[in-house]
């Protein structure tokens, strides 16, 4: 006997409990509306009375998910009731008195919660109730370390679940790429799964799902694009609709990591193209959001690099006004000069002093310059880095030749 009335449900689609809770049926004319929302991964606007309870779920609000089911023992309710506040001895009851799809959901809520030591069978159970059956058995497997056996079970669930829930289908999808990523699996794959989660959920819908595996797959375009313009293009395009979701005031880190990473992609772009200047005001503003989250207090490494690479780009983009943003990193430089202790970190600090000598050298504050890139050489030549030296030794030399040039005129 099958209960579920409602199909397909939106299972797994939102946290617990409500990505197990089951919907009964509604006549009322909020019901569809509701149900394309919950599907979609969104919270609908107007619910039908019958599932207010899931609505205060959806919102964390488990205490009054309970006050609001039914006081009736029918099965959906007592399995839903047994999802928001149940107890191991609810599942022995329960076990006895269900069969069909309910009896597989609430075997899945069981091992969920530790109720049971082994998912449920997957006899009988089809569309997205397989699919969230199968979740629960790629979970078993990763606990056994059973990485093939799990990775086949997300394959097997989002079969099961992309004609009938694409929303879960797509977090299944990001669930593999994420085990594959964990795991050392192959980078071809993971990009295609990942490409599967955002393909799987359409552009209109605001989903944390579509955002994350867009976010992770710009990551890697940018890791290994070596400098190429189109994978860098891929970057900057996946961190575009990452921001559809991940905005300031609800996601400040993701947001400000994004921005970061979104600035970086477009200053590797080789500059070759007349819209590269622009990239690099686009980029300058991206650190400049970025830092509007972060601060030296509560994130002392991700400030830092922030506040280096928005000094790099000041110093090498375009600009109508040069000199203003050569000083405003030059600040910046010494500013983290000041911050960083030379002992514990030669290599950073001696960087900072090159860059901070490079600026100084474009203001045409030649002595100061030198002294810095002077400074940097033997930091770099106490570690051994040669190609670092070669670099200094070179920006030392064009300050020569730009001080021979002014005394010959």
């Amino acid at each position: 006997m099958n209960l579920l009335a409602v199909r397909p449900q939106p299972l797994g689609i939102f946290p617990l409990p409500a990505g197990y809770l089951v919907l009964p049926p509604s006549d009322k004319p909020a019901a569809g509306t509701a149900l394309a929302a919950l599907l979609r991964g969104e919270t609908p606007v107007e619910w039908p009375p019958e599932w207010q309870f899931y609505a205060h779920a959806l919102a964390g609000n488990v205490a009054a998910a309970l006050a609001a089911l039914p006081l009736t023992n029918d099965l959906v309710t007592r399995y839903n009731r047994y999802v928001l506040a149940g107890a191991p001895a609810d599942d022995l009851t329960l076990h006895a008195l269900l069969d069909g799809e309910l009896a597989c959901l609430q075997g899945v809520a069981a091992y969920t919660m530790g109720h049971r030591s082994e998912p449920p069978s997957l006899d009988g159970a089809t569309g997205e109730v397989r699919a969230l059956a199968l979740v629960a058995h790629a979970a078993a497997a990763i606990e056994r370390s059973a990485i093939p056996a799990a990775d086949q079970h997300f394959a097997d669930a989002i079969a099961a679940a992309a004609p009938f829930s694409p929303a879960l289908a797509g977090q299944i999808a990001l669930n593999r790429a994420e085990l594959a990523m964990q795991h050392g699996g192959e980078l071809a794959l993971i990009t295609r799964w990942l490409q599967q989660a955002i393909d799987f959920i359409p552009p209109e819908s605001l989903s944390e799902v579509r955002a994350r595996a867009a976010m992770q797959l710009g990551q890697i375009l940018q890791d290994h694009a070596n400098g190429q313009r189109g994978p860098l293009q891929a970057a900057v395009r996946c961190y575009q609709e990452a921001l559809r979701y991940y905005q300031r005031e609800t996601h400040p880190l993701e947001f400000a990591f994004i921005q970061n990473n979104l600035a970086l992609a477009y200053l590797a772009m080789p500059m070759t193209e007349a819209g590269d200047r622009l990239r690099g005001a686009i980029a300058v503003q991206a650190l400049r959001a970025a830092l509007s989250v972060y601060d030296p207090d509560h994130h002392p490494r991700e400030w830092t690099s922030a506040r280096l690479n928005l000094a790099n780009a000041l110093q090498y983009v375009h600009s109508a006004h040069p000199a203003e943003h050569l000083l405003e990193a030059v600040a910046i430089y010494e500013d983290l000069l000041q911050r960083r202790n030379p002992a514990a970190d030669p290599a950073g600090y001696a960087r900072i002093l090159a860059n901070l000598g490079n600026a100084l050298a474009h203001l045409g504050v030649f002595a100061e310059a030198r002294e810095r890139l002077l400074q940097a050489e033997q930091l770099f030549a106490e570690i051994g880095d040669e190609s670092a030296i070669a670099t200094v030794r070179e920006l030392v030399a064009n300050i020569d030749q730009h001080e021979e040039m002014a005394k010959g005129q």
